[in-house]
């Protein structure tokens, strides 16, 4: 059965593909070969995994994360695009779509709009409502503890996430995918608009990047 997680995934593989190994992408300091060996890991190395998050053991993922990175650029995206092995909780039913949507739409992204002539693509309407759904967590851990001001996030038919409260408020506001790429950090990239008082909006956008803008 097809879902939203497996095709982002393909999407990815072959952004990934197209790239090439020492293209740039919006993790800083990640080259796409950086990229596709910290998703290898995330999924197919339980024993390194834990590192991504927890600080005490990623010397140890970095040094497997190095060993992916070593491999052929050809290999590495097909590991990518095959997914975890069966023994991985990744391959657990139902895992892999609540556990990879986001991620794998928000990687994919980072490789698609790290280039100078990235231009918008439609999302599709069901994607964006899942999408939407996951936005919630990263809009308050990731986006709403960086934020040193009120935070909403709303979407054009006006519906909201509070990633912070507390005043002055400044409200973010693009689709449901733009919204996801501006909490996880990625807003430079993202088309999305910040709505509030000028000053508070700067101090917003010290924190946490927005779209530059002219004028």
């Amino acid at each position: 059965m097809s879902t939203y997680a497996r095709g982002e995934r393909r999407r990815l593989a072959g952004l990934l593909e197209e790239a090439g190994p020492q293209a740039p992408t919006l993790c800083e300091g990640w080259t796409a070969t950086d990229l596709a060996a910290h998703l290898v890991v995330r999924e197919r190395r339980p024993d390194a995994a834990p590192g991504i998050v927890f600080r005490p053991l990623a010397d140890w993922t970095a040094k497997v994360q190095a060993g992916y990175a070593a491999r052929p650029w050809p290999e590495l995206v097909e590991l990518v695009r095959s997914g975890p092995g069966r023994f991985s909780p990744f391959a657990l039913p139902g895992v892999d779509e609540a556990a990879n949507t986001v991620e794998f739409f928000v990687h994919a992204e980072d490789v698609r709009r790290a280039g100078p002539e990235w231009k918008p693509e439609p999302v599709d309407p069901g994607l964006a409502e899942a999408l939407w759904k996951g936005l919630r967590v990263p809009a308050r851990m990731e986006a709403g503890r960086r934020s040193p001001v009120g935070l909403v996030l709303r979407r054009p038919d006006g519906q909201t996430v509070v990633a912070r409260k507390g005043a002055p408020v400044v409200t973010v506001v693009g689709e449901p995918a733009e919204l996801l790429l501006f909490a996880f950090g990625r807003g430079a990239r993202a088309r999305v608009t910040a709505e509030g008082d000028p000053d508070v909006v700067a101090l917003l956008g010290n924190a946490l990047p927005l779209p530059h803008t002219e004028g």
